[in-house]
């Protein structure tokens, strides 16, 4: 069944008054794929193949006029590493053109600029009425100077409401170890690394050449985190933790390999400025629901900390990757997700002998700004099948989520650069 909507209906009232007559009547009708692109979706739902960009697609963002950007982990063979994509017919899109001589993760919009990372510095661009990158080539940088060890690079980036601009600055180590990821290190006391990385960074989104001097530290005890977004229902950041590896491998006296595998979970944290989320002291147990000492520092796989650091908001399966996070705002899909949130996992390369997991979008349900009940696989089959996934062969990692203007939403594949668009099609 063909899902049908209007969507300039949806667009805000500046946006409207640029667009012709002809604009306002014309409707556009998103058909799904006769497989679904190959993926598992509740009932109701449709999803096609967009575009194959050919390239390592990180996170998305569409303007309200729907024109697609994507950020690419490298630039492609023409150089460029944003790419831009126009709807052609039946919801798919073509690749129409390409700016930045950059790679890295993060990208968004807002009517007024596009927002984008390299792996050190923040960019916006000027966008016109039509959602158009004016000076493609002359990005105002906004942030510079950001910590790029080859480890947890990638910066991802937020808005709230208030202007302010929120950026990840990976931990440049596994577990701060005096000998990163080695058998039988300790840690350091009073990790350097939380000085430059390891935590969430506030800026300003129109205040250019900013440096760590002119942010704000405004959490800390983060590993690593690639999937943030701003809930506007509770008026808060929320962002999804990558845990810590190798418990096996650098403490092999203290844990199985099993355990290693199934720990410590992927977490989402509900972040106030100040927070402590506890990287590289704990590690939260999602078997015994508390927050474990690092055996780097002292812990045995029993101790429990007793040290002040946030619990996390909802807890998810060890290695999983959750590569992007997003709070649904739109009416297309059924009520439930209203206000609740998508999480795409990038999957697991590390719980062997275990099989690997992930390769998933799932669901979050909220309830007053706060998850409420279970999590739930929303999409899956992005690896091909349950041996890809279980190998860690998949043929495409989900790696970025975006809304649509009218409900829909985009999931990026950051390893052939395929483009999903999932719709409601039950009505």
């Amino acid at each position: 069944m063909k899902n049908t909507f209007s969507r300039f209906l949806l667009l805000p009232a500046a946006v409207l008054g640029s667009l012709s007559l002809f604009a306002l009547t014309t409707e556009t009708a998103v058909a799904p794929d006769a497989d679904n692109a190959g993926l598992k979706l509740p009932a109701g739902f449709g999803a096609l193949k967009v575009a194959e960009t050919g390239g390592r697609a990180r996170h998305i963002t569409v303007t309200p006029q729907g024109t697609i950007y994507v950020k690419l982990n490298r630039p492609n063979a023409a150089g460029k590493g944003i790419l831009v994509l126009h709807e052609t017919s039946g919801g798919k899109a073509e690749v129409a053109s390409g700016f930045g001589n950059y790679g890295g993760t993060g990208i968004l919009s807002t009517p007024e600029y596009l927002y984008a990372s390299s792996d050190e510095e923040v960019f916006r661009y000027k966008l016109n009425g039509k959602g158009e990158v004016i000076n493609p080539d002359q990005p105002e940088k906004i942030i510079t100077g950001l910590v790029n060890r080859k480890q947890h690079e990638s910066k991802s980036i937020t808005l709230d409401k208030a202007g302010n601009i929120y950026v990840n600055v990976g931990a440049y180590s596994n577990s701060c170890q005096v000998k990163d990821r080695q058998k039988g290190s300790m840690g350091i006391e009073n990790c350097p690394v939380l000085d430059s990385a390891g935590g969430i960074w506030q800026f300003k989104a129109d205040k250019l050449n900013q440096t760590y001097g002119s942010g704000i530290r405004y959490a800390t005890g983060l590993r690593n985190v690639v999937g943030l977004d701003w809930n506007t229902q509770a008026n808060q950041l929320f962002v999804m933790q990558h845990g810590r590896d190798q418990l096996y491998d650098n403490f092999p006296s203290l844990y199985t390999s099993k355990q290693s595998a199934e720990l410590p979970a992927e977490c989402m944290y509900a972040l106030n400025r100040g927070d402590n989320a506890g990287w590289p002291y704990i590690y939260y147990d999602n078997q015994q629901h508390k927050k474990m000492v690092a055996p780097e520092y002292g812990g045995d796989g029993k101790k429990v900390s007793t040290g002040n650091y946030l619990e996390p908001a909802a807890a998810y399966p060890a290695h999983t990757a959750p590569d992007a996070l997003l709070f649904y705002t739109g009416t297309m899909f059924p009520e439930k997700y209203r206000n609740g949130a998508f999480i795409a996992f990038h999957g697991s390369w590390n719980r062997a002998p275990e099989p690997q997991k992930g390769y998933y979008v799932v669901f979050q349900p909220f309830k007053n700004g706060k998850p409420s009940g279970d999590w739930e696989v929303f999409a899956d089959n992005f690896a091909g099948s349950e041996a890809n996934a279980a190998a860690g062969r998949p043929e495409h990692k989900p790696c970025g989520l975006a809304q649509g203007p009218d409900g829909s939403l985009y999931v990026t594949d950051d390893k052939k650069g395929t483009i999903y668009r999932i719709v409601y099609t039950k009505k």
